[in-house]
């Protein structure tokens, strides 16, 4: 079981999204917009987790999904990924 960082990042207009810390959130960052801040960080050990965490951080309500993969671990390998 791996616990990896998500970063929320923040655009000029105020809409936020979330990616994975390190070179697997490369490309989400590659696309943002110019002025787009690093709003604040979070850790988890599944998608679930991470989407629960980012929704009570902006106030959304409860989180949920119908998607099997959401609740699954992230491997290992995808910690060493990220730490490189």
């Amino acid at each position: 079981m791996a616990l990896l960082r998500h970063e929320i990042w923040r655009d000029p207009e105020g809409l936020t999204g979330m990616c994975f810390a390190g070179p697997m959130g490369d490309g989400f960052r590659a696309l943002s917009k110019p002025g787009t801040q690093l709003f604040t960080t979070l850790d988890a050990v599944t998608r679930f987790e991470a989407m629960t965490k980012y929704y009570e951080l902006m106030g959304w309500g409860v989180y949920d999904s119908d998607f099997d993969g959401d609740t699954y671990q992230y491997p290992d390998d995808w910690l060493v990924t990220q730490q490189s």
